[in-house]
C-alpha cells in the first residue's frame, strides 16, 4: 500500500478504527454483565467456558487468516470477519441456555479472530514501523474507549433491559463498518505463487483445540491426572510434533518455523503469552470482587472499570507518539509490565471499592505503557512479506496465553473456593444449622453458593422471603460467602502477578532493534546509525 497518499492512508485508518471499535465494544460490553447473564441462564460451572470458547475460536481463526491474508489480501477477511461476528452476536442474543450461548459465542469468536488480527496487520501494511507506533497507539486508544463505554453501558443495559440487547445494540455499527471497509479499503492482488497449507492448518487447529480443552477441563470437569486430561495433552504434543514435520516441508507454511529463529520474535511472543495469561485473570475475575464481595450492581461495576480504561487510552496514545519520535520502546515495556504486577498485587489485597478503583487505575497505566509494544517488535523484526503471518502468530500466542491463563486461574479459583468454604464452615460455630428447623436448614444449605452473590435482585428476594428468626443466620451466611470469595480472589490475583512477573524477566533479554522508517523489503545499507539493527534483522530473516 505504499502507493497510497497520506490522506488516503488516514481515510483507510478511519475505516479500520470503525471495524476495531465494532469488534471491541461488543466484547467489552458483556464483561460486567456476564455474571448476571450466567446466573439467569444457569450453568455457573460453565462460566469460564463462555469466555474460553470465544478465545479458542478466535485463536484458531487468527492464525489461519494470518497466512491467508498474506496471499489474498486483507480486505476480504476484514469484510468476512465483520459478517461472521455480526451473525454470532445476533445468535448469542437468542440463547435460551448456557450450551447455546457457548455455541454462538464460538461463532462470535471466529469473526473476532479474523477481524482483530487483520485490522492490526493492515496497519502494518499502511505504515513503516517508526510511524506505525503512533497509529498502533491510536488503535489501542480505540480499544480503550470501548473499554470505557462497554462495561458501563453493559451494566446499565443489564439493570434496565433484557440481556439480549447487549449483543444486538451495536449491530448497526457493524453494517457501517462493513460499508466503510468495502468503499475505502484498497483491494490487493492475490499472490499467485503462494499455495495454501491445508495439512498444516488442520493439524495446528487440532493441536490448539486439544491443548485448550485440556487446560479448560483440568481441575474442573476432570482431575489433572485423569486419563481424559493426560490424553488431551498427549494429543496436543503429538500434534505439535506432526506440525513441525509438516511445516518443514510445506512450500508456504501456515506457521513458518523460521520466524522463531529470530530471538526478538520469540521473546516478544513469549512475553505476550505470559502477560495475557496473568492479565486476563485480573480482568475476568475483578467483577467477582466488585459485585460479589462488595455487592455493587453491574452498572456500578462498570464505573469501577472506567479509570483503568481512561488511563490506558491516555498512555497508549502518548506512548505511541513517544516511540514514533524516539524509536525506542524497550523501557516502556519494562516499566509497563512492572506497573501491571504492582497493580495485581494491589488487587490481591483489595478491601474496599476505593481500593479496587485505585488498583484498576494503576493497571490501566501498565497496560497503556506496554500493551502495543510487542506487536510492534514482531512486525519490526520481520520483512514486510511476513507481517501477516508474524502478526497472526503473535496474536495466536497472546490468545493462547489468555485462554490458558483463564483456564488455570479458573481451576485455581474453583478448588480454592471449595477448600476455603469447607474450612470456613467447619471453623464457624455460628453456622451450626442443627438448631434450625430441618426444612429451613436444608434451604439455607442450598444457598451456600458464592454465585448467589452475583445476582443481587435474587439475593434481596430470598432475604425478604425467609422467616424473621432466620434472618440473622442468613446475613451471617452471606458474610461468610463474601469473605471466602474475597480470600479466593486474592489467591487468583497473586498467581496472575507471578505469571506476568516471568514475562517481565524475559523482557530484559529483548534486543531493541531500531524501528525501520520504511516498509521496503530491506533497509538502506548506507544508514550507519542503524547498521547493527539492520544486520540483526537480515540475520534473523534470512532463514
Amino acid at each position: 500500500m505504499n502507493h497510497l497518499s497520506q490522506k488516503q492512508k488516514v481515510t483507510v485508518m478511519i475505516a479500520l478504527m470503525a471495524a476495531m471499535f465494532f469488534a471491541s465494544i461488543n466484547q467489552t460490553i458483556v464483561s460486567t454483565a456476564m455474571p448476571r447473564i450466567i446466573s439467569l441462564l444457569g450453568g455457573m460451572e460453565y462460566y469460564s467456558w463462555v469466555i474460553t470458547i470465544f478465545m479458542l475460536m478466535s485463536t484458531i481463526s487468527t492464525v489461519l487468516v494470518g497466512k491467508l491474508s498474506d496471499i489474498y489480501g486483507r480486505k476480504p477477511f476484514l469484510l468476512s470477519g465483520i459478517v461472521i461476528f455480526m451473525i454470532g452476536s445476533f445468535l448469542t442474543g437468542l440463547s435460551s441456555d448456557i450450551v447455546q450461548m457457548i455455541i454462538f459465542r464460538a461463532i462470535q469468536g471466529v469473526g473476532a479472530g479474523i477481524l482483530m488480527s487483520t485490522t492490526i496487520t493492515a496497519v502494518g501494511d499502511l505504515f513503516a514501523p517508526r510511524e506505525r507506533a503512533k497509529w498502533t497507539g491510536v488503535m489501542m486508544s480505540i480499544f480503550g474507549l470501548s473499554s470505557i463505554l462497554g462495561p458501563t453501558l453493559g451494566g446499565v443495559l443489564i439493570d434496565h433491559m433484557e440481556w439480549k440487547w447487549l449483543f444486538w445494540i451495536f449491530l448497526p455499527l457493524g453494517v457501517i463498518a462493513f460499508v466503510m471497509i468495502w468503499r475505502m479499503f484498497p483491494k490487493t492482488a492475490r499472490t499467485s505463487s503462494e499455495s495454501i497449507d491445508y495439512w498444516g492448518s488442520l493439524v495446528l487447529s487440532a493441536s490448539i483445540v486439544a491443548l485448550l480443552l485440556g487446560f479448560s477441563w483440568a481441575g474442573n470437569k476432570y482431575a489433572w491426572g485423569s486419563a481424559q486430561i493426560l490424553g488431551l495433552f498427549a494429543a496436543s504434543i503429538i500434534g505439535i510434533i506432526l506440525l513441525i514435520m509438516i511445516e518443514r516441508k510445506a512450500k508456504s507454511p501456515v506457521l513458518p518455523l523460521s520466524i522463531f529463529k529470530n530471538s526478538v520474535v520469540t521473546l516478544s511472543i513469549s512475553v505476550g503469552f505470559l502477560m495475557n495469561a496473568g492479565m486476563m485473570g485480573a480482568m475476568i475475575y475483578l467483577p467477582f470482587f466488585v459485585q460479589g464481595v462488595e455487592g455493587l450492581t453491574p452498572t456500578q461495576s462498570g464505573f469501577v472499570n472506567m479509570p483503568m480504561s481512561i488511563t490506558m487510552i491516555i498512555l497508549s496514545t502518548l506512548v505511541g507518539r513517544w516511540i514514533a519520535k524516539s524509536g525506542k520502546y524497550k523501557h516502556f515495556a519494562i516499566i509497563g509490565i512492572a506497573v501491571m504486577i504492582g497493580s495485581m498485587l494491589m488487587m490481591a489485597n483489595m478491601h474496599s471499592v476505593a481500593f479496587a478503583v485505585a488498583s484498576m487505575t494503576v493497571f490501566g497505566i501498565g497496560l497503556g505503557l506496554s500493551m502495543s509494544v510487542f506487536t510492534l517488535t514482531v512486525q519490526n523484526a520481520l520483512p514486510p512479506s511476513q507481517i501477516g503471518v508474524g502478526t497472526a502468530t503473535s496474536t495466536l500466542f497472546r490468545n493462547l496465553g489468555g485462554t490458558i491463563g483463564i483456564a488455570i486461574l479458573g481451576s485455581v479459583m474453583t478448588s480454592t473456593l471449595t477448600r476455603n468454604m469447607d474450612k470456613a464452615m467447619a471453623s464457624d460455630p455460628g453456622m451450626d444449622l442443627s438448631q434450625v428447623d430441618p426444612k429451613v436448614a436444608a434451604e439455607l444449605s442450598g444457598l451456600l453458593d458464592p454465585k448467589l452473590l452475583m445476582n443481587q435482585p435474587l439475593l434481596e428476594q430470598i432475604h425478604t422471603e425467609l422467616p424473621d428468626q432466620v434472618q440473622p443466620l442468613f446475613a451471617h451466611m452471606i458474610d461468610i460467602l463474601r469473605s471466602v470469595l474475597s480470600d479466593t480472589l486474592s489467591t487468583v490475583f497473586i498467581i496472575g502477578a507471578i505469571l506476568v512477573g516471568v514475562g517481565l524477566l524475559l523482557t530484559f533479554f529483548l534486543k531493541e532493534i531500531p524501528l525501520r522508517t520504511s516498509n521496503e523489503q530491506q533497509a538502506p545499507k548506507s544508514d550507519e546509525t542503524s547498521a547493527s539493527g539492520v544486520n540483526q534483522l537480515k540475520k534473523s530473516t534470512s532463514h
